[in-house]
């Protein structure tokens, strides 16, 4: 089934990111992005629901945002005053509409990667 997926891990304190705030944006080659929608992780890291699915894929540049900083803040972890991470935003491009996309996101205060998974 064609779908954006995500999950968050706190490589910081070894499991998942409960409760981060995260944005789904497309992007136009204007340099403009429209909202498309906004979810918080679960228990799991991951959101309840695709951030897209089925008809909602469509070919083109995405922006993904995860409000990360707010989330190691409320788990009081030791951060630097301001905060290094705040918000981490990735940019990729689907480009088969009808195929799975999973971008994870592996976090700490002061790092981050990402890549495609499956």
């Amino acid at each position: 089934m064609a779908r954006l997926s995500t999950h968050i891990l706190d490589t910081c304190h070894g499991g998942p990111a409960a409760g981060v705030h995260i944005q789904l944006f497309r992007l136009h080659p204007d340099g403009t992005r429209t909202p498309l929608t906004e979810r918080v992780s679960n228990a799991d890291g991951r959101t309840d629901q695709p951030l897209l699915s089925g008809a909602e894929m469509a070919a083109g540049r995405y922006e993904l945002v995860f409000h990360i900083g707010d989330y190691f803040a409320g788990r009081d972890a030791t951060l630097a005053e301001p905060a290094f991470l705040t918000d981490v935003p990735v940019r990729f491009t689907i480009s088969d509409p009808t195929g799975h996309y999973h971008i994870p996101l592996l976090a700490t205060p002061w790092s981050y990667s990402t890549y495609r998974g499956s």
